[in-house]
């Protein structure tokens, strides 16, 4: 599952909404929808989140936290590094070795590590 597929389903069972029901409002497949929950399919475009933050009828914060994890939620991911550093090239091929053996407790770690990078980066 991904961050996305764990937000959409929140959102849609606090409705009570079947899959089917919400496929059948939006006008895609309910099989689609599922491949968003399971992360079997990419991120979905602008267009179909705009979609689905109408027809869960969400306020601003929960349709831009929807958006926010739809960016997070490639379930393919590629990281090129050839513009970059021999040690960046050597933790991407670590980490892609790693994560499968992670858990949970070590990558929320991880990620709050990185989003302070990031916000360091912002200041």
């Amino acid at each position: 599952m991904t961050p996305l597929g764990i937000h959409l389903r929140r959102l849609r069972e606090e409705r009570g909404i079947t899959q089917k029901d919400m496929a059948e409002g939006m006008g895609v497949s309910a099989a689609y929808l599922s491949a968003l929950e399971h992360g079997h399919r990419g991120a979905p475009s602008f267009d179909m989140l705009q979609r689905i933050t109408g027809y869960l009828n969400v306020i601003w914060d929960d349709a831009e936290e929807l958006q926010r994890v739809a960016a997070l939620s490639s379930p393919r991911i590629t990281i090129d590094t050839i513009a970059m550093s021999a040690l960046a090239t050597e933790l991407a091929n670590l980490f892609a070795q790693k994560i499968g053996s992670m858990s949970d407790t070590d990558m929320l770690h991880l990620i709050e590590r990185l989003n302070q990078i990031g916000s360091k980066d912002r200041s």
